[in-house]
């Protein structure tokens, strides 16, 4: 038995994952069918309490004939099934694609001016029919599109501004002439289920998504619009020579390195002797270059910092793009600095997990081995080579700078009333003292000026020292000043000071560049502010006139303590 009304109705459920990717839908068919222009409209109509919003999509491809639009229109009814060649392959795109938007949609194409054929699928006129068989009414013909769609394509939409905007044509008349000899319009109205209620969230998503999927098409010459603007090319990798991150104002590196290239066959399924080549491409962005832009270009314009870390190119199409843990390509403060593009045909569709609906891709363990043996040197050689200039970066960044602990430590002072205050001997001693501290705790990259004035805006100095028969944290009070040293020699620091010290860096890192921190920040911090308490405490507590007595005591628990804490590090 087949229920063609639960049939259809279920399609409007096929899992698009947002409206961009349904429309993209749309666009492929262009693109298949040879059209050199493309204008996608999202037209919002009624008061905003009650609007509602149409989509459009027109192009000047090849049209459809009365019989190829009966296809077209018939559920799994397609001109390329099963061609792995080209962008579509299964022949419901168009049909899942605007059901997924809306009930209802209309189709109108033409292989000569004026001379166009219409049809339409309603999935409630469907749904009341009681016949298992569901029936696609007949192409009819027409030689004028209707008012609604040519108000679409010669007005101004509301967003963008009008500045932005390139009308397809001002009037009806010009638009019979601007539609040229062959074409076809999707008109999808009264959408119910777009991702985004805003016309202007819409078109900024589409914009921004179609600049990169269709980026080798925009290269070529294919005009793209959303609400009239133009659509420019964005490379994800970097290495297009005209995309849009090269227009950048003032960036002194236009263009990534190409690290290596490799061509590695791939059995088209599991255990099958029969192979075919995906291309793979390393490029490493010019980090020593873009680290020090501001945070706007990092973000708003290059975008270094989205997930972008392995794009997937099928036939000429990106299927995906997302951070690949399994090829050594995690989303990490290291791997925002570098992409991989892996191209391949439609004949790797099964070994790489291509959906129907070409919004992502969940590859066989064995394609992400093999991929990852040829190419995981030199991903962790990349990776190195940022993670030292990332390291470097931040060093630049403290120069002359408090660290958090301290910083937050010296503005707790001020609400104790036993905050240290200096003697007179102290005060016409301190400035040659903290010249000559300046000298000892001078960090890497600092002059000793720099290194002066941090001392001195701080009660509270971090450093580190590497001795074998050391304590794992040691505390001295010189002039006015707490100094704590941990002694990276002690598997304290190894086990856990160093780790949370990178986990701070690349929590900076990302929040610096403006992604989701890989943790808060605070733990270091919370560590250091906890020593530095403790240092803070027996500073105090050796005021009086025990003085010599109460430090051999804490010497004495600072050896002690730190000799069992090894042993239980090392030894569990």
């Amino acid at each position: 038995m087949f229920l063609g009304q639960t049939f259809v109705k279920s399609l409007r459920d096929v899992g698009y994952t947002n409206t961009i990717t349904a429309v993209c839908e749309h666009v492929d068919n262009a693109v298949q069918w040879g059209a050199k222009e493309i204008r996608v409209y999202f037209r919002q109509n009624g008061l905003k309490s009650n609007s509602q919003t149409d989509v459009i999509v027109w192009d000047n491809g090849d049209g459809m004939d009365r019989d190829v639009l009966r296809v077209a229109m018939s559920f799994g009814g397609s001109m390329v099934y099963d061609r792995r060649k080209g962008i579509g392959r299964y022949g419901v795109g168009m049909k899942t694609a605007a059901l997924s938007m809306g009930p209802a949609f209309e189709v109108y194409t033409w292989q000569e001016p004026g001379a166009i054929y219409a049809t339409e699928l309603d999935t409630v006129e469907i749904g009341n029919s009681r016949s298992s068989i569901i029936e696609v009414p007949d192409p009819h013909f027409e030689t004028e599109l209707p008012p609604e769609i040519v108000a679409a394509l010669t007005e101004y939409m509301t967003y963008p501004k009008r500045d932005k905007q390139h009308l397809i044509a001002e009037d009806e008349e010009d638009l019979v002439e601007r539609l040229g000899s062959s074409g076809t319009i999707v008109y999808i109205p009264r959408c119910d289920r777009l991702s985004f209620k805003l016309v202007q969230t819409l078109c900024d998503h589409a914009t921004r998504d179609m600049a990169r999927v269709y980026r080798r098409q925009l290269a070529k010459g294919l005009r793209l619009f959303v609400n009239n603007r133009l659509v420019e090319a964005f490379d994800p990798t970097y290495w297009m020579p005209k995309a849009r991150h090269t227009k950048i104002p003032n960036l002194k590196s236009t263009r990534s390195r190409l690290i290596q290239h490799w061509t590695i066959p791939i059995p088209v399924e599991a255990d099958s002797k029969i192979t075919a080549p995906a291309s793979v491409r390393l490029y490493a962005l010019p980090i020593e270059d873009w680290q020090p832009l501001p945070p706007k270009v990092h973000n708003n314009d290059l975008r270094v910092f989205d997930p972008h870390q392995v794009s997937f190119v099928r036939n000429e199409r990106e299927v995906d793009i997302r951070p690949v843990p399994e090829i050594g390509m995690p989303r990490h403060a290291e791997t925002h600095w570098m992409r991989v593009q892996i191209d391949f045909d439609g004949r790797l569709d099964e070994a790489l997990g291509v959906a129907m609906t070409k919004q992502g891709v969940r590859p066989k363990q064995y394609a992400l081995e093999l991929i990852h043996h040829e190419i995981a040197e030199a991903i962790r050689s990349v990776r190195n080579h940022n993670k030292k200039v990332m390291a470097d970066g931040r060093r630049s960044r403290s120069t002359g700078k408090l660290a958090e602990a301290e910083r937050r430590a010296r503005n707790a002072d001020a609400f104790r009333d036993d905050s240290f205050a200096l003697t007179e001997e102290e005060e016409a001693e301190l400035d040659r003292e903290l010249r000559a501290m300046a000298v000892l705790l001078k960090r890497f990259g600092e002059t000793e000026d720099q290194a002066y004035e941090r001392i001195k805006a701080s009660r509270y100095i971090v450093t580190t020292k590497h001795d074998d028969h050391w304590p794992f944290y040691a505390l001295d009070y010189r002039c006015g000043r707490i100094v704590l040293t941990i002694n990276t020699a002690h598997p304290f620091y190894t086990r856990l000071y160093q780790p949370l010290a990178e986990l701070e860096g690349e929590d900076r890192d990302a929040a610096d560049n403006g992604s989701e921190p890989i943790q808060d920040g605070e733990l270091l911090v919370a560590l250091q502010l906890m020593l530095l308490s403790l240092a803070a405490a027996q500073t105090r507590l050796m005021r009086g006139s025990d003085r010599n007595k109460v430090e051999d005591l804490f010497r004495d628990l600072q050896r002690d303590w730190s000799e069992t804490l090894k042993k239980q590090l090392e030894f569990g």
